[in-house]
């Protein structure tokens, strides 16, 4: 069964970087054709689409947020991280990473797995 945790600080200061991993069990970071993404949900909005890394490596990013994400991955521990700098109390949100059939991840699939989501706060 292929599990996805996401760990970090739950509370980060503006203007810091948010730094999150996503650590894989029961699949291979690196098994074709599959994406490894990170999404967000902030307080009382829908679901947005930060970034991916395929199964090649390859990093695809949300155009509005390109500028300061940052996905890179570990297949020595299968793990995928994500780092977003300078931020704001706008990117607090519960933050998931999830395993996908496509890049860009805004609703659920019933082919998806997607970690339990970890609440991120920006604050000072």
């Amino acid at each position: 069964q292929v599990q996805l945790q996401e760990s970090g600080p739950g509370l980060v200061k503006p203007s810091q970087t948010l730094s999150l991993t996503c650590t894989v069990s029961g699949d291979s970071i690196i098994t074709k054709f599959y994406y490894w993404s990170w999404i967000r949900q902030p307080p009382g909005k829908g679901l947005e689409w930060l970034g991916a890394i395929g199964y090649s490596g390859n990093t695809y990013y949300s155009p509005s947020l390109k500028s300061r994400t940052s996905i890179s991955r570990d297949t020595s521990k299968n793990q995928f991280t994500l780092q977003l700098s300078s931020v704001t109390p706008e990117d607090t949100a519960v933050y998931y990473c999830a395993r996908t059939r496509r890049v860009v991840t805004t609703t659920r699939s019933v082919d998806d797995y997607w970690g339990q989501g970890t609440q991120v706060t920006v604050s000072s």
